[in-house]
This record gives structure tokens, sequence and C-alpha cells, in this order.
């Protein structure tokens, strides 16, 4: 009888994780696609701006969905607090699927004008709404049925959801472009991995209609223990809110930007400033993000073993210490025509700092008339790496690249026509300079040592997959039952959302304002060292806590 209960246990058990698991996944796949093409999103929607502008503005929406995240967890959070954690995500995962479907519908800029973007933006904001209801239930719902020793390796399989969402994303989009073509998948292609989400999206509601309610919660309703006002207890009483606090500073200023510099950040830098061609990175995502998924489980474990703190203090300190110089080694091993055209060939903009604006235009409105805005509007869009030096007041600047010397002519005061002609006749000048000196239009496939990119964005992968293996467990563990859906899922999502969500957009932001390459790495420094020191000294060990606190 006891081993009968035990196999009935155990597979009720396989049930609960590998529903959860898919309908995340199924979710995470659904916000993905948009990160992993947002290159032909600003094409597609952002049709006017320069590529720099475009390219700020594709990943600025891929952002707003993230914006949008915190919003739902609040209310999702408090619908699972009061009526449950299965209804909660089973309606999270309809507004995924139908929004990311809706997309693949889309009228494109040239079609539609100012709607285009515009209905895009809501629907990215309906995606980030419905995420921030997702992942709290999910995690909830595997830990609140797993026994207390199994809890870091039952919840590591919700994490490995983000690594099979962004597999199954990258997959689709590299199979499409295999079928079709790259132009086709440019032009039309694109709607395609959008199109697909609907099979999953079928797929996800049979299985969490398969479910029944979590026990912990089960049991607090049954004692009439469910909280009535789960914002007033999460947030209003100290007790609670600086758990909230804590687990922002803690765990999710870290998770949001390891693991987004190391999934993301790592694409946009390797195609925009490496100029790796993006078959390529797919490819090597792919299989990076196919490897990470046995170590979330594996840290997972660990957890269980040794706690949870010293496994994600662990990743955090790996990657904040990797940062600088792992970016160094992927450039070297991508595109080491470049490092060594950046050695031998350094650029530098001499120019009155009165006469620079700076560069940073997310909608395409600035003008960049100046002397010194033209040439490193031009330096922007060819994403090299420049030093600023300071000019007498009043002279006209210029981009020196080695021995070679570019004057760059002002168009203040010039008609469109005539800004436009300037501004492409200087660009044209400083390219030519650019190749001249060595610096490649693009890395060279012959040179590039792709066994080397694995191996940097591996470490990266180690530190991502120790830091959130173990997160979900001591998320849950830290909160009690009463306000564990609302209380959890907010810092989750101000974490992974605002922090996490906005890397690729400052982190590129900042180097296009600042000239160099590696500046916009600063952004995941900061917040990476908050959580370490946080972590370090004020994080409490939860390993083994009870769950049936309410």
């Amino acid at each position: 009888m006891t081993d009968q209960t035990t196999k009935e246990e155990g597979a009720s058990m396989r049930t609960v994780v590998a529903a959860s698991s898919a309908g995340t996944a199924f979710e995470w796949y659904d916000f993905f696609i948009f990160g992993s093409l947002a290159q032909v999103i600003s094409k597609t929607f952002f049709t006017g701006l320069t590529d720099a502008a475009g390219y700020i503005a594709a990943l600025a929406l891929f952002g707003v969905g993230f914006a949008f995240r915190p919003l739902g967890a609040l209310v999702f959070g408090k619908i699972g607090d009061q009526a449950g954690r299965k209804g909660a995500f089973l309606a999270t995962v309809l507004l995924m699927g139908g929004a990311t479907f809706a997309i693949a519908f889309l009228p494109t800029y040239e079609q539609a004008g100012i709607i285009a973007p515009i209905l895009l933006i809501i629907l990215r904001c309906v995606q980030g709404f419905a995420l921030g209801g997702e992942y709290g239930g999910a995690a909830i719902y595997v830990a609140e049925h797993s026994p207390p020793n199994k809890r870091g390796w039952s919840t590591s399989w919700v994490q490995t959801s983000a690594a099979f969402g962004l597999f199954g994303a990258l997959l689709v989009i590299m199979a499409t472009r295999a079928v079709v073509g790259i132009e086709a998948f440019d032009a039309w292609g694109w709607r395609i991995p959008f199109a697909v989400s609907i099979g999953l999206l079928g797929i996800s509601v049979w299985m969490r209609l398969k479910l029944t309610e979590s026990p912990a919660f089960a049991k607090m309703k049954e004692e009439g223990q469910a909280s009535k006002a789960p914002y007033a207890e999460a947030f209003g009483q100290w007790k609670n809110m600086k758990l909230v606090i804590l687990a922002f500073l803690s765990m999710m200023c870290a998770q949001g930007a390891v693991w987004y510099t190391s999934f993301f950040y790592s694409q946009t830098f390797m195609e925009k400033f490496l100029k790796v061609d993006p078959v390529t990175i797919n490819a090597l995502m792919m299989t990076v993000t196919a490897v990470s998924a046995i170590f979330y489980v594996v840290f997972g474990w660990l957890s269980d073993k040794v706690g949870r703190k010293p496994v994600m203090l662990a990743g955090m300190t790996l990657a904040l210490a990797f940062y600088f110089p792992g970016f160094h080694l992927l450039e070297r091993a991508a595109n080491p025509a470049l490092a060594e055209a950046s050695a031998k060939s350094p650029v530098s903009v001499v120019a009155d700092p009165k006469d620079c604006a700076l560069q940073f235009d997310p909608v395409g409105k600035a003008a960049f008339v100046s002397s010194c805005d033209i040439v490193k509007s031009a330096l922007a869009n060819a994403g090299v790496s420049y030093a600023n030096r300071k000019a007498p007041a009043g002279t006209p600047a210029v981009m020196k690249v080695g021995e070679v010397v570019i004057a760059s002519p002002s168009a203040q005061g010039l008609s469109k026509a005539e800004t436009k002609a300037v501004k492409t006749a200087t660009e044209a000048r400083i390219k030519a300079a650019l190749a001249e000196a060595g610096y490649p239009a693009k890395a060279d496939p012959a040179r590039m040592n792709k066994l080397g990119m694995f191996g940097v964005l591996f470490v990266f992968v180690i530190a991502a997959t120790a830091l959130f293996g173990p997160l979900a467990a001591c998320l849950v563990e830290l909160f009690p039952t009463r306000v564990r859906y609302t209380a959890l899922s907010l810092p989750y999502h101000i974490g992974t959302g605002w922090v996490g969500g906005f890397v690729p957009f400052f982190a590129f932001a900042i180097v296009t304002a600042v000239g160099n390459i590696y500046a916009g790495l600063w952004y995941p420094v900061f917040f990476t060292l908050v959580s370490v020191l946080t972590t370090l000294f004020l994080l409490p060990e939860t390993k083994g806590r009870s769950l049936d606190e309410v």
C-alpha cells in the first residue's frame, strides 16, 4: 500500500512539474521571439529611423513588455492568493498566447504608418502583463507540491523553462530562415514564429486544465486563512514588505542583470558591434541555451544539499568578475580583425565638448547637425569604439584613426537635402578610413573562433544557472503562504522586468552615448554588485523551511 501511494505521489509530482514547466516554457517562447528578432522588428516597424535609432527603438519596445510585468504580478498575484494558484496561471497563458499570435498579423509601418508600432506596443504590453502573473504561479505551484528536501530540484525545472523557451524561439527562427531564405524572412517570414505560438497555446491550456489546486493553498483555504487583502498584507505590513525589498536587492537585481546580459545583450553585442552574422549567432545561442538547461537542475539539486545562498552567491560573483574580461575575450574570438584594428589604429574624436550632443536618439527625432554630432553619429552607426579628446572652442570636429584625420563639416543652417548630403559624404569618408585602417565591415567566418565564443558564453551560462536554478525555491521559502503569490511576484518581475528587460536597451544606449563598446557593461555590473553585497550580508538561508506558515 505504501509503495503504491509513493508511486502515485511520484507520478502526480511529475505531472505537476511537467505541466507547470511546459506551460511556462511556451510563454517564454512567446516572449523571447521578440527579443531574438529585434533587428527585423526595427526595420519593419520603425522605418525611417537611422540604424542605431531603429535598433534602440526595437530594444526599448522589447523592454516595454518587461515594464508591464510588475502590473501583471500584482493583478494575478492577488487572484492567486485569493482564488487559487491554478486559475491565475491558466489565465496568463491564454493572454500571452493570444497576444503573440496577433503579432503575426500586424501591418508594417509602410502599410499602416504610426498605427503599426502603436498596435505592436499594445500587444507587447499584454505579453508583459501576462508573463507577470505566470512565473510566480508556476514556481509556487511546484514548490507547494514538492517535498522540502527536493524543493530546489523540483522548482529548478520551472527555471529550465526559460532555456527551453529561448531554445524553441531560436530553433523556429533558424528553421524559418533556412526554409524561406533570409530576404523573404526579413520581408514576411518573421511572422511565422509568432503564428506557431497558437499550437503551443493549445498544448499549454490542455496540460494546465488537468491540474488541481496546490495542497498548501487548499489547506489554507479550507481553514479560512486565505488573505482578504493581499496588497495590504504584502506591502502594508513591514514584516512582509522588508522581505519584498530584500528579495529584490539580494536576488532579483542580479538575476535581471546576469541572465539578460548572458542570453540577450550578448546577442546584441555580437551582432551590432562585433558584426557577426545572425545565423551564426542563432546557432551559437541555441547550443549554449541547450547546454544551459541541465545546469538549472544541477544547481537546484545542489542547493538542496548545501543551501540556496552559497550557490546563488557563487553564480552572481562569477558573473560580476567575468563581465569585462568575458566580453573582451568574445571580441577576440568572434572578430579578431576588429580587436587588432582597435589596438593598432584606435579611433578618437577631437571636438569642442560644447559642440557635441548625447548620441542617444530612441525616437529618431534628434537632428545631430553639428560638426561633432555628424562624426559621432557615423561612428555610432558603424558600431566602432572611439575615445573623446577635447579641442579648442569653435574648432571643427575631426576623427582620427591611426595617422589618418577626417574633418567633419557642420550642417547647421542647411536645408534637409543639404544636411543629408553632408552627412552621407562624411559617413562615406569615415567608413573608407576605417576600412583602410583594417576595421572590418563584417566578422570573417574563416577567422572566427567559435569554440572560444562558446567557451566565453558557457562561463556566463554557469553564472546565470547557478543564480537562477535555486532562486525559485528561495523566493517561495522566503514568503508566507497567505501573500506568497503577490509578495513573490512583484520583486521578481521588477528585477527581471525593469532591470533585466532593459539590459539590452540601456547597455546599447550607453555605448552609443559614450562611444566605447564595453561601456554598456557598467549597467549589469552595478546591479550585480548590489545583489552580491546584499546576499552576502543580509539574505538568510531558506533551505528546508516549512511552507505551511500562513
